[in-house]
């Protein structure tokens, strides 16, 4: 076997000497997983999780991490059964289990058996540190959160032009109040800089509150409604991906606000400093828009309501004065001149208040289906807009397929770890790559290296 394998690298028969051995890959994961289960196992590993996730089959997938180094780890459901607590990211765990080999990537990973609880974690520490400080100094206090505008003029939106959260959040706004105006500040939603962002965005929203807008440094301003109400919104995502939303700056901008803002920062069991310091959180961006305000159904079925009143109030009306008249007319006896007077002004009063109540709901019958089919027309054309804009953008990301490259000749090669190989400098002799071609993909080995 030795001298084949060193004639087929070119080389001669017996080069590579009579004691080494060829390896098959899966044979060397498989000792390399028997060696780590006779020198470690079992094995108790202490760190902070992160990337947890939880699959259909009730298999838990995360990993274990310190300031040197971390490990992925694999919880089966009969382990995860046994838990008696939520794990999540950022918590100080001990571990206890086996440490081996998963062959099909050739990653180490540790197979958790149980699981406890070492302590909060340095991230989520610090975050309990943040939220005792600014509780202290009031800035959670129920009594300074104010209730939500009835019906906004407008409503700014922060977060990322990139994230779906922005997307979840205009759709719903469009469904229920399309008639409202939307202006969006943008913001680095994660990352070290996230959080100085976060608080431009806030502060260009606040200029905005006086409802004159500068069109431009060579254009007059342009009146349009202030922004009475702010939504805060991110995506769900890890303890770190969220921490933007920890910062202390933010946390003061957000107090300072002069219209109420709601916070809808990741999912439902997410909470950050900026859901404190708001003045309503809520469990999702998407449900954040949708108590912004109420949907138009509901003015719709006000004005009906309003309207059903005044009818009835118009018909009470006149059988008051009905009612009077008949009472005048008793007490009168067998009326004289005047009587027939009274009765026949009364008539026309009667007549005159009920054309001018049905004049009055006739034009508000008017009115309402004016504005039904008004916003109607709007939905359509904006749905139509989106729709042309999809199909521009679906049609821009199938010119980015990458296998429209690989059909011109191209591969894309790659070591067994899956790191992408672009220059000569990462391989040697003797290595195993994978190319990847528009049909499929080939195991390949580096006979010799012939840098520029």
């Amino acid at each position: 076997m030795t001298e084949s394998f060193a004639s087929g690298l070119g080389g001669e028969p017996g080069l590579m000497g009579t004691a080494a051995r060829v390896w098959q890959v899966g044979a060397l994961c498989r000792a390399v997983a028997d060696a780590l289960e006779a020198r470690f196992n079992p094995v108790t590993v202490r760190g902070e999780i992160s990337g947890y996730s939880r699959a259909a089959s009730g298999h838990c997938y995360f990993s274990v991490k310190d300031e040197q180094g971390q490990i992925r780890c694999a919880m089966f459901r009969r382990a995860a059964s046994l838990l008696d607590f939520s794990p999540r990211d950022g918590e100080l765990v001990e571990l206890r289990g086996r440490l081996g080999v998963y062959e099909q990537r050739g990653d180490l990973q540790l197979i958790v058996e149980t699981m406890r609880r070492a302590g909060q974690g340095a991230l989520f520490e610090q975050f309990l540190r943040l939220k005792a400080k600014l509780e202290s100094m009031g800035l959670f206090d129920a009594g300074r959160k104010r209730s939500l505008p009835l019906m906004p003029r407008a409503i700014g939106v922060v977060t990322s032009l990139g994230a779906a959260a922005l997307h979840d959040v205009v759709t719903a706004l469009r469904r229920r109040v399309p008639h409202i105006p939307v202006i969006v500040s943008p913001a680095l939603v994660q990352g070290p800089q996230a959080g100085a962002e976060l608080v431009g965005a806030l502060s260009a929203l606040y200029g905005l509150s006086s409802g004159v807008v500068g069109a431009g440094t060579d254009a007059a301003p342009t009146a349009m409604p202030p922004i009475d109400v702010i939504l805060l919104v991110r995506g769900g995502g890890s303890m770190e991906d969220l921490w933007a939303f920890n910062d202390e700056a933010l946390a003061h901008c957000i107090v300072q606000s002069p219209v109420p803002v709601i916070c809808g920062v990741g999912h439902e069991t997410d909470f950050t400093i900026a859901d404190f310091c708001s003045d309503l959180r809520a469990p999702t961006p998407t449900a954040a828009a949708e108590l912004v305000c109420q949907p138009q159904e509901v003015w719709h079925r006000a004005l009906h309501l309003w309207q059903k009143r005044l009818e009835d109030a118009a018909v009470r009306r006149l059988e008051s004065f009905s009612q009077r008249l008949d009472f005048v007319g008793s007490r009168l006896g067998r009326p004289a001149t005047g009587w027939a007077q009274a009765q026949s002004h009364l008539a026309l009063q009667q007549q005159c208040l009920r054309h001018a109540a049905q004049t009055r709901i006739r034009q508000g019958r008017a009115e309402l289906q004016s504005l039904k089919i008004a916003v109607a027309g709007a939905f359509s054309s904006s749905l139509q807009d989106e729709r042309l804009r999809l199909d521009r953008l679906a049609l821009r990301l199938q010119l980015l397929d990458p296998t429209l490259v690989l059909q011109r000749g191209f591969a894309w090669l790659r070591d067994t770890h899956g790191h992408a190989v672009t220059s000569v400098r990462q391989t040697r002799a003797g290595q195993a790559l994978r190319a990847s071609l528009a049909d499929g993909e080939v195991d390949l080995t580096v006979d010799g290296v012939n840098p520029k």
